[in-house]
């Protein structure tokens, strides 16, 4: 990334390199690394590390802790912590809720609750889709009906990941149903442990549990949860989207993977020697490096043009999103093929070595990895939605 950079930029390229690899606990980075699972502990410890030092929601503004950095800067901050390995700060915090309530809140709202989900004192989860409302989010059913000085919620969202630790939800819910569908969402806040709320765990493919179902019966939620105005959800979610768009490429983290593939491949002997030596892996890793190195330039690109404190959501994201998705689903199955029969070997308490250059036998993500990755076209808009975003307005068509 460095050569893609000027001296200024490469000097706080640096400086977040030196920050992450020194002050981010090594047991931590190394579970990033090794591909094992991360605790709610893990993410909290990191984040508020990052917090403590001005470093965990570089986006927000100045004066809720954010950093006058330009749009480069904010990408090289997160691109280095991906490469370090470093749990990154909770995205339902920093990317998506965070930014909403500092550019649509009110005063009181940005008050109550700003501070303490920077620090992720409140882990917020994010309820968004519905059984029948997933890339039409517009189509979406949950009630907020007002009555007095509270709303009564009724409905169900899916998918939320992670929510079996939510503290607060952000919703869209329906505010009114006797207009056109995408203006009469809002966008409420709720604590999850009001009585009417539950979470039920879906089981996933991988064998994990990351997304719920949660339910909402009669859920009493006080009027001055609501972040904006009334009816104006759409516009606030399609800000959040384009935020979480942005960041959702992952390079950093491809890179990572990708090198991991590598240093796998290079150990894996076949009659030509390894299997870097193989003429059609090396053509199939070439140009998967080839797509990536596009990738970060045209993000680099994007960024460069951006105007900083926008509030309007960048449909260029949207090449991100499409293009980032492809390449994280390319690279997990190009490290299942290249462990073969030895990526079957996945026990999550397994013992890893102290860091890639012990290259174990097997990876304790390679599979769960890859089927957990299939997801990544669909979640933050789909690929389907992503080409009619860029069809539309990119291209005119």
């Amino acid at each position: 990334m460095d050569t893609l950079l000027n001296a200024e930029e490469r000097e706080f390229a640096q400086q977040m390199r030196q920050f992450y690899r020194t002050e981010i606990p090594e047991e931590l980075r190394l579970k990033v690394a090794t591909g094992q699972e991360l605790s709610k502990e893990d993410m909290v410890t990191s984040q508020r590390i990052l917090n403590e030092h001005g470093y965990a929601v570089p986006n927000w503004p100045v004066e809720w802790g954010g950093q006058d950095w330009t749009p480069v800067q904010r990408h090289i901050w997160l691109e280095e912590m991906q490469l370090a390995c470093v749990p990154q700060p909770l995205p339902f915090n920093v990317s998506m809720v965070g930014p909403v309530i500092a550019t649509f809140g009110s005063q009181e709202i940005k008050e109550r609750f700003l501070p303490a989900t920077a620090n992720i004192d409140i882990w917020w989860s994010q309820g968004f889709s519905e059984p029948n409302a997933g890339s039409d989010l517009a189509s979406l059913k949950t009630t907020a009906v007002r009555q007095g000085d509270k709303y009564i919620v009724n409905g169900q969202k899916t998918w939320t990941t992670l929510g079996q630790y939510g503290d607060w939800i952000f919703n869209l819910v329906r505010t009114d149903p006797d207009v056109k569908k995408q203006a009469g969402i809002s966008f409420l806040l709720i604590d999850m442990k009001t009585p009417g709320v539950t979470v039920r765990p879906i089981q996933l493919i991988d064998g994990g549990h990351e997304v719920n179902e949660i339910f909402f019966d009669n859920v009493e939620v006080p009027v001055e949860n609501l972040v904006g105005e009334e009816n104006k959800g759409w516009t606030y979610a399609k800000f959040l989207l384009g935020n979480e768009r942005t960041g959702i490429a992952r390079i950093g983290g491809s890179k990572v993977n990708l090198a991991r593939a590598k240093a796998y491949a290079a150990v894996t002997k076949t009659a030509r020697g390894t299997l870097l030596d193989d003429p059609l892996f090396s053509a199939r890793l070439t140009k998967i490096e080839a797509e990536l190195t596009a990738l970060e330039m045209t993000q680099l690109r994007i960024l460069s043009t951006q105007a900083a404190g926008s509030d309007k959501p960048d449909p260029r994201s949207s090449v991100l999103k499409l293009k980032g998705s492809q390449l994280q689903e390319d690279i997990s199955e190009l490290l299942v093929d290249v462990l073969g029969p030895q990526g079957l070997d996945f026990v999550s308490d397994r013992v890893q070595g102290q860091g890639l250059s012990d290259l174990p036998n097997g990876a304790v993500d390679a599979l769960p990895g890859y089927f957990n990755t299939r997801k990544v076209t669909i979640y933050g808009g789909s690929s389907e939605v992503q080409r009619g975003i860029i069809s539309k307005a990119l291209l005119g068509l």
